[in-house]
């Protein structure tokens, strides 16, 4: 396949992220998709085919709310697209903000994606996820 149809199936990808279509994304992605999101923090892990996908992305829309600006940059060889770009977020529960410069490695074989691997700020992430506690919160006594 072309690295032109791979950028607009990567594309595709990220429009139906952006619309919340977790239908549309499976339908582009190989049932053996694997999806790994490095660091120490809730969404972290790698996540397998497509029943692994509908489960992250379930857990993502009840704990964060994430803006997408348009990916910046798509750079293509062979069947690797990197996808480079920006987004914006809040932790529902911490109601901590966040930045995230990215840029994903994504595989696509015989017109699915196969493989996406995020490199992402997990600090920045880490660190809105924190609950932040206090002394008389942890059970410590002045």
């Amino acid at each position: 396949m072309s690295t032109q149809k791979n950028v607009q199936i990567v594309k595709d990808a990220f429009a139906a992220i952006g619309r919340g279509d977790i239908q549309g994304l499976l339908a582009l992605s190989a049932e053996s998709i694997e999806w790994i999101i490095p660091g120490e923090w809730p969404l972290a892990g790698t996540h397998r085919g497509h029943a692994g996908l509908a489960d992250f992305f379930q857990k993502a829309s009840e704990t964060v709310e994430t803006a997408f600006s348009e990916p910046r940059e798509f750079v293509a060889q062979g069947d690797r697209v990197l996808v480079i770009g920006f987004a914006r977020g809040r932790i529902k529960a911490t109601d901590k903000t966040f930045e995230d410069h990215f840029v994903f490695a994504i595989t696509v074989q015989n017109g699915k994606v196969t493989n996406i691997r995020e490199y992402i700020d997990t600090l920045a992430l880490a660190r809105a996820f924190e609950m932040t506690t206090s002394p008389r919160q942890c059970g410590a006594s002045r």
